[in-house]
């Protein structure tokens, strides 16, 4: 089923009217609906993109990050944009749903005024009504989709799979998808997927022979428009990941092969280049400026909700280079003009999924709450109740992981705790009930053994200082993704700027230095090795709900936060 414009502003209006306390005025409510939803069709080329929804099939909040530093070139640059200073930037409102939507800022108020984001049973609504109003358009998954929920951790994705379909996802690529393993991503690309969506990453090939695993991209035809859209999948999964879990594919960025294969695209007559990425913005930016002939990159995995495009020059003219944020709470809308054979101009926006202000597809609605009966009573299994917002997103911290940490130094009984500076997971507002869903929206990954270790004090530090030129490495193309490794117990100095093995000074334990040669007890999760696989352990999802039910109530906790050097003025942070 489809709709048109007018039978849409319609069902806006009724759902704005209805259910939305942005306005008291019922009127005003629904033409903010139309406002925010209503985008006059452009050009002949229209793009919409998702990206980093992290299985996320109902309604959510999710608080965007007070800390997202950038160093070196990057800093002060989009999306190292936080509160107040990316406001400024993008020339948006304060006190405006746009700006609870791209900012933390009075999250815990706004979010009990605007309510909960994204859904796919209203995400639907806008992709049929933007299909409709934009003929040929496609839908473009960025990744990270399978993974982030038990209801995909249980299914081995298919409720991801089959919402997919449903909601006209017609080209996808991948990152968190590969940790189920080749053979069943390869099963849902051949069986499930086949003759509806194309899986495209030009970079990910037989580690034996370098053939291509997936098609590197495909050519569609949008009214009278040839597109080609091209996949870049995030290129350091085996490391970021279990290369366990994918050890017969290679990865990586292949700035040369990407060249080849838009050059090729061209050649087959492609008018407009589109890569769909998911290498992270500062990758994606470096990317544009390297590669010739890409019209525009849609980008994923570093979260970042950014509502206008980056416009980067090259040898070739210039690229367009978005990131559509995650948890399903945006949709990306590229219009393109093609003129001779050329994008001559372009409109886009980044649109806020207010579940408030557009109803819920019936089809899709009704096939989640099939999907979800099964495991409902697990799922919502009560384990206690939080006094303090609870959320996961920031270089070096967030309530959730913080959280983690102290179930994890309390249950191993552990001097120093580690957690991976994982992105997803989504926000709970105080006095919300913390389910067992809700946990595992922290939690839900193929390898969630916790572990406990003796670690000398010269280790730690080269944990730490390794993950930590991952995310703040000065070239772009070193960074492999996530935020900083969670610290519980551990106490430390952190200079963004400093050279590499320079960064983590002044570490204590209680107050007292970390001596290099001493051993000291170390709880974590997500081992990648493969070692850890065959040794198992518990579930970090178990460890945390007794945890939460022996504590009962949650209260708020202070972050276990470092002590940084040379960041003052810094518009990424507060």
């Amino acid at each position: 089923m489809s709709m048109n414009r007018r039978d849409f502003l319609q069902v806006l209006a009724v759902a704005a009217a209805g259910g939305l306390s942005l306005h008291s005025n019922p009127s005003e409510a629904a033409r903010a609906a139309g406002r925010m939803y209503d985008l006059p069709r452009f050009g002949q080329v229209s793009l919409l993109h998702m990206t980093d929804c992290h299985a996320q099939l109902l309604p959510i909040h999710f608080r965007e990050p007070d800390v997202n530093l950038g160093i070196g070139s990057m800093a002060g640059q989009v999306p190292h944009l936080v509160g107040e200073k990316l406001l400024r930037h993008f020339g948006i409102r304060p006190g405006t749903p746009e700006a609870h939507a791209f900012t933390y800022l009075d999250f815990v108020k706004a979010a009990k005024t605007y309510g909960k984001v994204g859904g796919f049973a209203h995400l639907a609504t806008l992709v049929k009504q933007l299909k409709a109003s934009r003929p040929g358009a496609l839908l473009l998954d960025g990744g990270d989709t399978w993974q982030g929920s038990g209801l995909s951790l249980w299914t081995k994705a298919q409720d991801m799979v089959d919402a997919c379909k449903a909601l006209g996802v017609d080209v996808m690529t991948l990152h968190w998808e590969a940790t189920y393993g080749e053979a069943r991503v390869k099963e849902i690309e051949e069986k499930d997927f086949k003759g509806s969506v194309d899986i495209v990453a030009q970079n990910i090939k037989t580690a034996d022979f370098g053939d291509p695993v997936f098609k590197p991209y495909v050519i569609r035809n949008i009214n009278g428009v040839p597109v080609a859209i091209v996949g870049q999948a995030f290129p350091y999964t085996p490391i970021a990941n279990p290369r366990w879990q994918v050890p017969n594919w290679s990865y990586g960025i292949q700035d040369d092969n990407l060249q080849k294969v838009v050059d090729e695209a061209r050649a087959a007559g492609a008018q407009v280049v589109v890569v769909l990425s998911h290498n992270g913005m500062d990758v994606d930016l470096k990317m544009a400026s390297r590669v010739r002939g890409v019209d525009a990159i849609l980008g994923g995995h570093t979260h970042d909700g950014v509502p206008a495009p980056v416009v980067v020059r090259n040898a070739g003219g210039q690229t367009l280079v978005t990131n559509a944020g995650s948890n399903g709470k945006y949709l990306g809308v590229l219009d393109l003009d093609v003129k001779a054979g050329k994008v001559v101009d372009f409109r886009y926006k980044l649109l806020p999924v207010f579940a408030n202000l557009i109803p819920a597809d019936p089809a899709m609605d009704a096939l989640i709450k099939k999907m979800r009966a099964p495991f409902e009573g697990k799922l919502g299994e009560k384990l206690a109740v939080t006094e303090g917002l609870l959320y996961r997103r920031g270089n070096f911290n967030g309530a959730w992981d913080q959280l983690i940490l102290d179930a994890l130094l309390a249950e191993k009984n552990a001097e120093i705790a580690f957690s991976p500076g994982f992105r997803w997971g989504t926000s709970l507002l105080p006095g919300d009930t913390i389910r067992m869903e809700h946990l595992l929206d922290q939690t839900a990954i193929t390898y969630p053994w916790t572990t406990v270790s003796m670690m000398s004090g010269e280790q730690i530090k080269t944990v730490l200082e390794d993950v930590c030129d991952n995310l703040f490495n000065p070239d772009p193309y070193y960074q492999q993704g996530g935020d900083m490794v969670r610290v519980g117990g551990l106490q430390y100095v952190c200079d963004p700027n400093a050279r590499m093995g320079a960064r983590i000074t002044d570490m204590r334990l209680a107050g007292k230095p970390l001596e290099a040669s001493k051993t000291y007890k170390v709880a974590g999760w997500a081992p990648v090795s493969e070692e850890a696989s065959k040794v198992g352990g518990e579930a970090v999802w178990d460890l945390v709900a007794r945890y939460l039910k022996a504590q009962k109530v949650i209260r708020p906790r202070a972050l276990n936060l470092p002590t940084l050097k040379g960041m003052a003025g810094n518009p990424g942070m507060v």
